[in-house]
Order: C-alpha cells, then sequence, then structure tokens
C-alpha cells in the first residue's frame, strides 16, 4: 500500500472550480474519505447510546482549550492569572501579531464562554431537558467554567462521559479523541459550532450535503454586545433579540449564495434546496425530545439513513 499526504492541500483549491469539479470534490469529501474503522464504529457506538438516552441530542463544539483562547487573543475576566497563562502559551506562534481582546471581541472573533452557549440555546428556545453532547477537549478553567452550562443544561455528556473506561485505548492519542467527537457531532441533530475552524467548517458542510441536518453558528460580532448588556433586560426581551441576532446563522439552506463562503462549508454545487421556518424547527425539536425513548433499531436507521430534522415525511417514518 502506498500513501501520499499532501500538507495543507485544502487551502490550494479555489471555492469557485467548475461544477462538475465541485461535485467531484463533494464525492471525495463524503463519501471516499473515511475514518478508520476502530474510529467509526466506536463513534456509532456513542451515537448509539447517545439515542437510547434521548431521542434527539445538541452536539456542541465547545473549543474553549487554552490553546485556543491564546491564539484567539481573547480575554474572559479571569485577571492576571488569565492573561499571563494565556500569553505564555501564545508564545508558541512567533508571528502573531498583538490584539486588543476588547476589539476582538467587538469583531466577532472570540468564541463564546460555555455559559454563553448555553445561555444562546435556551434563548432560542432549547429547553432544560434537552440532552447537550460536548464535543471538546481540556477546557480552560475546567469544571468552575463549565458549571454554568451543566446547571442550564443538566442532562450534559461528553464522550468521557458516555464511553467510560473504553475510551481508555483512544486517551494517547488526540487526533483519534477529536475524530470521535466528529463521528458523534455529525449524527446529532442539531450541531452548534463556537468557532470557524476547519473541523466547525467541514462539518457543516457534511451536514449540508447528508440531508442538510441544522448547523448552529453564533453569530458571535452581534451576541458579544448583547451579553455585556443582557442584565440590563428581562428573560423574554434578551430572547428576542438573541433570535433576531441569529437570523442568518441556523443554518438555513441559503443563508449564503452560493458562491460565496469556502466551499468546504457550503457545498453549494452538490446540495438541494428546502424552505426552513425557526419557529417550526424550535418546537418540532422539542416536541419529539420529550417522545419516548427509541429503540436500538429506531436509532440504527437514523444513522444510517442520516435524516433531515426538519423533513415531514422522513420524521413520520422515524416516529
Amino acid at each position: 500500500m502506498h500513501v501520499l499526504q499532501l500538507t495543507k492541500f485544502d487551502y490550494r483549491l479555489a471555492n469557485d472550480l467548475d461544477k462538475e469539479l465541485q461535485k467531484l470534490r463533494c464525492r471525495v469529501n463524503y463519501h471516499a474519505l473515511r475514518f478508520t474503522k476502530p474510529i467509526r464504529n466506536f463513534g456509532q457506538k456513542l451515537v448509539v447510546r447517545m439515542r437510547k438516552m434521548a431521542r434527539r441530542f445538541v452536539a456542541v463544539h465547545l473549543r474553549f482549550e487554552p490553546d485556543m483562547l491564546a491564539f484567539s487573543g481573547c480575554y474572559y475576566g479571569g485577571g492576571d492569572k488569565e492573561r499571563y497563562e494565556l500569553a505564555e502559551i501564545r508564545k508558541r506562534w512567533a508571528t502573531l501579531p498583538e490584539l486588543i481582546p476588547d476589539e476582538e471581541r467587538t469583531r466577532g472573533r472570540c468564541p463564546l464562554t460555555p455559559h454563553e452557549v448555553g445561555l444562546m440555546l435556551r434563548a432560542l428556545g432549547f429547553k432544560n431537558d434537552t440532552y447537550l453532547y460536548v464535543a471538546s477537549g481540556e477546557v480552560y478553567g475546567g469544571e468552575k467554567t463549565l458549571q454554568p452550562l451543566k446547571e442550564l443544561f443538566p442532562n450534559f455528556y461528553t464522550k468521557e462521559i458516555v464511553a467510560g473506561d473504553e475510551l481508555k485505548p483512544f486517551l494517547p492519542y488526540s487526533s483519534r479523541l477529536a475524530a470521535i467527537d466528529y463521528v458523534v457531532c455529525d449524527e446529532s441533530d442539531v450541531f452548534v459550532a463556537n468557532n470557524n475552524g476547519n473541523m466547525a467548517k467541514i462539518l457543516a458542510g457534511s451536514r449540508r450535503y447528508m440531508g442538510h441536518k441544522r448547523t448552529i453558528r453564533p453569530n458571535a460580532k452581534r451576541l458579544g454586545a448583547l451579553f455585556q448588556a443582557r442584565n440590563k433586560m428581562n428573560w423574554d426581551t434578551f430572547s428576542r433579540k438573541v433570535k433576531s441576532c441569529q437570523s442568518g446563522f441556523m443554518g438555513e439552506p441559503e443563508e449564503v449564495r452560493p458562491g460565496r463562503g469556502e466551499f468546504h462549508e457550503y457545498p453549494s454545487s452538490c446540495i438541494c434546496k428546502t424552505p426552513f421556518n425557526h419557529s417550526n424547527f424550535i418546537e418540532k425539536y422539542n416536541n419529539h425530545t420529550s417522545s419516548t425513548n427509541p429503540s436500538l433499531l429506531d436509532s440504527r436507521y437514523r444513522y444510517i439513513h442520516n435524516s433531515s430534522d426538519l423533513d415531514e415525511k422522513i420524521l413520520q417514518k422515524l416516529y
């Protein structure tokens, strides 16, 4: 067997290629390239376990690890200790420019905190009995940082919780752990991408291509100012404003015109168009999460067919 490694090859392909070449890229990205069988099988096992606990679940790519925060140049209120720790990590990248944290947040370049992610989801209408699968490495600030999110969504799960001791063979390999998270996120009913990195982009593209499952991208530029002012308004007003901020960031089929944005995230040459209604989506999600848990067969059926959670005909087949 011969293996060809093309370092950073994805960045050398233009977004706007001939339509048939774009379709070939989809065949490569979403059909030809696969994780190894042990990773696929283990990821599927976690999906089935999540489905046995809840008919539907939301996956959040939290991306709140120390290296991410250091690279972003953002500040989260941890005082001199946070500034020192993140500055030390930032020294790994000698070419990074000096950044002003407040300006980066104003520009929407800072990941939301776990608490802010939880507030956004609750404001969008997700109930506190929603099952959350959090894909993440070591979260900066540890349990203290995660606690507000857990209080908003008590049904909080990670690969470590769902897999238990079975995860041990993968623990020495960060890339394999990320791949397991990828499989579970790809099969979630709703995926929340808290950053604009490569994993989030290819997941968003895969979910659009495979039946158009929803990917929520926080509009960090507008939400940042809203979170700073949230204590000055009641919950209903805050919720209404969050929904307004998120218009165009809820994974609608036409939120980005064909040819705009990165092809990995918006493979427009390969996907069909369907209508989207935010209110119906949230109501439908909450109604079905409160229903009876599916059988193992139901979970496998859904996993194999990669169904759209907004397609009424498919929902009737599944439920």
